[in-house]
């Protein structure tokens, strides 16, 4: 093949969500995360015989909340299913998950691509299951152990259609799950924790060619990063034994961190044979009318739609409308403050730089930022009638996450009120253009950038109080007259 021929990726993801529920999916245990090893499980967890599997309601609701936030349909009628397997985490020999009837299927998300455009990702199923245990490897030196705690942890599983077209899709679309899982409350998102994980099906096609490459899969990726990383080394790698003449092998491949490499986990994989076949313990999901309508009620404004109504409504920038609208909390804090009165432009400006800045230094999280949105409305009502300078609103703030005093009773304590009283300030600036003639002169004469040499003027002898643009007003209406 030449060595010029370009090659078009295709990927596909499949996105595992550790979801927010207090008790595991088929189990009345906790589903708490850091518990002491074994201590989260049942008699069901452990695989005893004549246990039996009772669903979680919140596992089926949060399924159809994910499925209609991600343009599914949702089905009226879904069932259960065994996937047989086993392996030493799974103690049943079996995973209860979904099969032929998933709960949720044909949606889509639509993400941004290098150049800009919008590119519509399909999605083909969200289905529910439960995950296995965790097998330990690195605390014994001749043993593996098993911590069963994660056994039957509820999981939704979102399966997407081959539309991802490189390794900076893959992030956005991995990006934007994330993004609506935590909007919607049903999974943290902790990729750290395993949370939210990734299985990547990628495969390499010369562009133009309709058939689909060779496919390998990448297993359990576990950061924006890491997805992107491997995805890119994963796509040279397959280019390279094509153009060299060999041929991509159907494997499984782990994503080796230290070195940056995707590896071998399984040379050769077949199709496995789960022996799927219903669940009998547990009846079929029924999701009806009414429970679709309650839960969609419960869906909030996502954050696509927040994005266009911020640019739309208040003309924001679209870098600002983006990060007010990333986070759930953030988004909610800025409407709060919105709905108090203040200007949608300076509010952005002050969220997006001082709070901001107030949370990264004392590691909060916006739901425990101290200023009440109403009072971070007085103070950007000080602001806008030019009382306080906008050093004056940074100190301000500062002081306020401190005591549940308002900006305004502050600046007066705190004597950092502007003087915008023109009768006040007349005689101040009076007696500076007196005692500077010679610059006067030269502003005259052109030199219009002593203005500032003016300002600071009146300012030292205000102590600080004049306000500022009513001094430089002044200054060059009073000159104009001499």
């Amino acid at each position: 093949m030449p060595a010029d021929k370009p090659f078009e990726t295709v990927i596909g993801l499949e996105v595992h969500a550790q979801l927010l529920t207090e008790s595991k999916a088929f189990a009345p245990v906790s589903n708490r995360f850091g518990s002491a090893p074994n201590t989260n499980v049942t008699p069901l967890c452990l695989g005893h015989p004549g246990t039996l599997p009772v669903p979680n309601e919140n596992l089926i609701r949060y399924a159809v909340r994910l499925g209609l936030a991600s343009n599914c349909t949702i089905a009226g009628r879904s069932i259960f299913a065994r996937k047989n397997y086993f392996y030493p985490d799974m103690p049943k020999g079996y995973q209860i998950s979904q099969f032929e009837t998933p709960i949720c299927y044909g949606g889509f998300i639509d993400i941004e691509t290098e150049e800009g455009e919008t590119r519509r990702i399909g999605i083909t199923r969200i289905h529910m299951e439960e995950d296995a245990g965790k097998s330990v490897h690195d605390q014994d030196p001749r043993h593996t152990l098993i911590d069963l705690n994660r056994a039957g942890t509820p999981l939704l599983e979102i399966v997407s259609e081959p539309d991802i077209r490189s390794p900076r899709q893959a992030y956005n679309y991995m990006k934007k799950i994330w993004q609506l899982v935590r909007y919607l409350r049903v999974c943290d998102g902790n990729m750290e924790e395993g949370s939210l994980r990734c299985d990547a099906n990628i495969s390499v096609r010369p562009a133009g060619e309709k058939r689909f490459g060779i496919r390998t899969e990448i297993k359990n990726l576990n950061s924006f990063r890491h997805v992107e990383k491997a995805l890119e080394y994963e796509v040279e790698r397959q280019i390279t034994v094509i153009r060299e003449g060999g041929e991509v092998v159907q494997e499984t491949r782990l994503w080796d961190v230290a070195r940056m490499i995707t590896r071998p986990m399984r040379s050769k994989e077949e199709a496995h044979d789960y022996r799927y076949f219903p669940e009998p313990d547990i009846p079929p999901i029924e999701v009806t009318p009414q429970m679709l309508e309650e839960i969609r009620l419960e869906i909030p404004e996502l954050p696509d739609q927040r994005f266009r109504r911020y640019t739309a409504d208040y003309q924001l920038p679209s870098p600002d409308a983006a990060a007010l609208s990333e986070e759930r909390d953030l988004s909610d804090y800025y409407d709060a403050v919105l709905a108090s009165g203040a200007e949608p432009k300076a509010a952005a400006n002050l969220i997006l730089t001082e709070v901001r800045r107030i949370l990264n230094e004392r590691s909060l999280d916006i739901d425990a930022f101290p200023v009440e949105p109403e009072r971070l409305t007085g103070l950007l009502n000080l602001r806008k009638e030019d009382r306080i300078s906008s050093s004056a609103m940074q100190t301000l703030l500062d002081e306020m996450t401190g005591t549940g005093k308002d900006a305004r009773t502050l600046a007066s304590e705190k004597n950092l009120l502007q003087v915008s009283d023109t009768a006040s300030l007349e005689p101040i600036v009076d007696q500076v253009l007196r005692d500077h003639p010679e610059e006067v002169e030269r502003y005259r004469e052109g030199k219009h950038g002593l203005i500032g040499f003016f300002v600071g003027q009146v300012m030292r002898q205000s102590k600080g109080k004049a306000n500022p643009g009513l001094v430089r007003k002044l200054i060059g209406e009073k000159i104009a007259r001499l």
